[in-house]
């Protein structure tokens, strides 16, 4: 797809080796569209594995934090892999189609997912696809996407809840997957199509956001509504150092009731026996201007270290600088005030709950 977004005028970054189109000219407005309309991106660059066999659903149970079994076909969850010792891997979204199971996750991680996966077949019944070369992935996002999805008279009805996905075939463009899917606190519909239909729903999908106030946008727009949000994302916001109950992650990615998985006895000893020592958090920056702080900037409280930066942006739509951040226990509760150090420079900080408060345009 890289002539297809290049004469879009799409510009080119590059995430976890894979690359991405950041903005087609226009970043700002691409957020703006995002935030008001509707903004379709490119998220062909993701990973994408599919299980298949008897035993698909046991092998997986067996690797992440959610329950799998409990799952209905055309439903999903969130969940994620650990090591042995609780510390997050991975981060997924699983979706149980009639006979396979589809996983959904960031880019770079592929190669390793498998081998894990693999390495826990023995005599099971199960086959590990990448199927990323032969599905590709968009997304929709902001107040219009449903109505830019209906614009496609493609599918009979809509996901009604979170993650439920359905299916729709075309002659011409083949067997369609559509998922209900917030990436940004925002109504949203992930669209899985055929490769060699990419450039044609593309096409499609322009022409029926225009129609709705909106626009393509890059990951650039995308991923600074997904941080005004307060939505932790893998390796920035959260990565192999953190527990997953740290990044909020159990709130809906973690079953307290399933059976045995990797990690899971240190993730449940948390829940028996207390919270945390730290947990991510927002901050509320200073409107000096300057450089924003960045991964690893320490924040101290009483001549202690109280936690670290994660990443930080300027939001026009918050209306400040805001940054993301693991704050200890002590120190977390809402309107604490910290000390940044970033730079050379020593500024003040104020804890905030997430997600981000929102002001009145």
């Amino acid at each position: 797809m890289h002539e297809v977004h290049e004469a879009l005028g799409g510009r080119f970054g590059v995430l976890a080796d894979m690359e991405v189109v950041s903005d087609y000219g226009n970043p700002l407005a691409e957020h703006a569209a995002l935030r008001s309309a509707v903004a379709v991106v490119d998220l062909g660059f993701r990973g994408r594995l599919c299980l298949t066999g008897a035993d698909r659903v046991r092998l997986l149970n067996g690797q992440v934090t959610n329950e799998v079994k409990a799952l209905a076909t055309g439903h999903g969850c969130a969940a994620a892999f650990c090591s042995p010792k609780g510390r997050l891997v991975a981060d997924v979204v699983i979706h149980a189609l009639p006979d396979e199971l589809l996983l959904d996750f960031e880019p770079g991680l592929t190669a390793s997912l498998i081998e894990r996966l693999e390495h826990h077949i023995v005599a099971e019944d199960v086959q590990v696809v990448d199927v990323a070369p032969y599905y590709g992935l968009l997304t929709l996002q902001g107040p219009r996407a449903a109505d830019t999805v209906s614009r496609l008279e493609l599918f009979d009805s809509l996901p009604e809840t979170a993650l439920q996905i359905t299916t729709a075939g075309s002659e011409t463009l083949g067997e369609l997957y559509l998922v209900r899917r917030s990436r940004a606190g925002l109504p949203g519909y992930d669209l899985y199509v055929p490769v060699d239909s990419q450039e044609a729903v593309l096409d499609h999908l322009s022409a029926a956001a225009r129609d709705c106030g909106g626009r393509l946008a890059g990951f650039d727009a995308l991923d600074l509504a997904r941080f005004e949000a307060g939505i932790p994302r893998f390796p920035v916001d959260m990565d192999e150092t953190n527990l997953p109950p740290e990044a909020g992650l159990d709130r809906d990615a973690i079953s307290y009731s399933k059976g045995c998985y990797t990690g899971q006895e240190t993730i449940a000893r948390i829940r028996t026996y207390g919270q945390v020592t730290k947990s991510l958090r927002g901050l509320q920056l200073p409107d000096e201007g300057g450089p924003l702080p960045v991964k690893g900037d320490k924040l101290m409280r009483n001549g202690r270290e109280a936690g670290i930066i994660t990443s930080a942006r300027d939001s026009a739509f918050l209306k400040g600088r805001f940054a993301l951040g693991y704050v200890r226990k002590e120190s977390n509760a809402p309107g604490t005030e910290l000390t940044l150090l970033s730079g050379g420079r020593e500024s003040r900080v104020r804890v905030l709950n997430l997600p981000f408060p929102q002001h009145d345009a």
